[in-house]
Order: structure tokens, then sequence, then C-alpha cells
């Protein structure tokens, strides 16, 4: 547990990103911002341009990581987030997924 948690209860965050965030360290900016929280899930590119995104944690440290999304790395121009929460799915780690 981070120092962020303080027993607030954890979701799960579905994270769609739009607009250039290919090409622009925005996974790898991504993975080293989410070490600064208590998040496990994942990350990867999309076919059409996007980026998708889970983050699984304490409430704070996910809205903390999806407000992150919407400026992203410094290259990234991000043009929309969309995302879903839900219950805790149990993710593991976090990771850049191909």
């Amino acid at each position: 547990m981070s120092e962020h948690d303080g027993g607030e209860r954890r979701v799960h965050a579905h994270v769609y990103v739009s607009g250039r965030v290919q090409g622009v360290a925005y996974r790898a900016n991504t993975r080293e911002t989410v070490r600064e929280y208590d998040i496990e899930g994942w990350v990867r590119n999309l076919d059409d341009g996007r980026v998708e995104a889970v983050f699984e944690g304490p409430r704070s440290d996910v809205e903390e990581m999806v407000e992150w999304c919407e400026t992203g790395s410094p290259a990234a121009s991000v043009e929309n987030v969309s995302v879903d929460y839900s219950e805790p799915k149990g993710a593991s780690g976090f990771r850049v997924r191909w």
C-alpha cells in the first residue's frame, strides 16, 4: 500500500485516449507515472490510433492517473479521454501490452 491509500475503496478504470498519442512515448510515460501510485493494470496502443489503459487501485490514485491521461506524455496532443469505472477485477502489476 502506498501513502495515498487511506483504506479507501479500490476501483477499476478502463480508459481510451484519443488524439496524437502514438509514437510520442505515451505508453512509456504512463508506465513511469503509474509508479507514483498504488495502481495495477496495463496500457497499449490500438490499431485505430488510440491508447487503451486499465488502472486499478484506490479511487483517489486512479482518478489522479485518469486526470494525468488528459495531458499524457509531453509530445502527445490528447483530444479526448473516455473512462468507464467498475468494480476491481484483480489486476496485478502494471505493464505495457503489445
